[in-house]
């Protein structure tokens, strides 16, 4: 979905990722997804945003995935605690695709969905690269990011008083 339908779907956005980020090691409250919803919502309305959301066939949403290419003026790289080379960092509005989410509510994990989400949200998006954040104590995740082919170039504090998370890259070429 493009931004304009992921606007139009934000409650089930919402659902599945307050459900989601609840639990350890995030351990997210209500103004915590609210600042996210805030974000989001400035992040639907980027040229080239997209999403995918996971539903049953009677229409629960169970997953979803969204992110956008990150602009010659990102600040991503400068939040690690070492530096990259500047080759790295170097961004240009297209080369990297930032997956800013993806999640999926506990009773539907283990099947699958979360890489379903991951292809589906990929599929053409014409990047070089993908770049992510993931809390190292969401083993999960990690072991998942890790068997898709990432691999680890630092660490970040990706907002004031975060927990530090490790900074992954996925190169598509």
């Amino acid at each position: 979905m493009d931004g304009r339908a992921a606007v139009q779907a934000e409650d089930s956005f919402r659902l599945v990722y307050a459900e989601a980020f609840a639990e350890p090691p995030y351990n997210e409250t209500e103004n915590d997804v609210k600042a996210t919803f805030r974000r989001f919502r400035s992040q639907t309305r980027r040229t080239a945003f997209r999403a995918a959301l996971a539903r049953t066939e009677d229409g629960e949403p169970v997953g979803i995935a969204y992110g956008h290419p990150l602009g010659a003026d990102t600040r991503w790289w400068d939040q690690l605690t070492e530096p990259v080379a500047e080759d790295m960092r170097r961004e240009d509005g297209r080369r990297t695709f930032g997956l800013m989410e993806l999640a999926v509510r506990p009773p539907w994990r283990g099947r699958g969905i979360a890489r379903r989400l991951h292809e589906t949200l990929l599929q053409g998006v014409g990047a070089e690269r993908v770049l992510l954040n993931v809390h190292p104590g969401s083993g999960a995740a990690s072991a998942a990011y890790r068997a898709w082919g990432y691999r680890k170039v630092g660490e970040a504090r990706p907002w004031a008083g975060a927990d530090l998370h490790d900074v992954m890259v996925l190169c598509l070429d």
